[in-house]
């Protein structure tokens, strides 16, 4: 029994030369490489973004809707990185 299964997909012109350059480059034996490294970068990339959401930004919802005096107003937040922008181009 195999252990892949064949696709036919449809690329816009500048990622299919995109997958043909990385083959021709010899980066890649062949396109069905390429693509697959694509999705499991992609795959990882989800990975992550789902482990982040769920770990830090779950965790500090949680945290405000625990103790509504730690947010920030909008205004608040722009004015502080407008001041820390300035603090950072005033070190360089």
């Amino acid at each position: 029994m195999r252990s892949t299964q064949q696709f036919s997909i449809t690329l816009p012109h500048e990622l299919a030369e995109m997958v043909r350059s990385r083959v021709e480059s010899g980066e890649y034996a062949s396109e069905s490489e390429v693509i697959r490294d694509g999705l499991r970068s992609l795959e990882m990339q989800n990975r992550a973004l789902e482990a982040w959401l769920r770990e830090d930004v779950a965790k500090t919802y949680d945290a405000m809707k625990a103790n509504p005096k730690r947010r920030l107003s909008f205004d608040k937040v722009r004015k502080s990185l407008k001041a820390a922008q300035k603090n950072s181009l005033r070190s360089r």
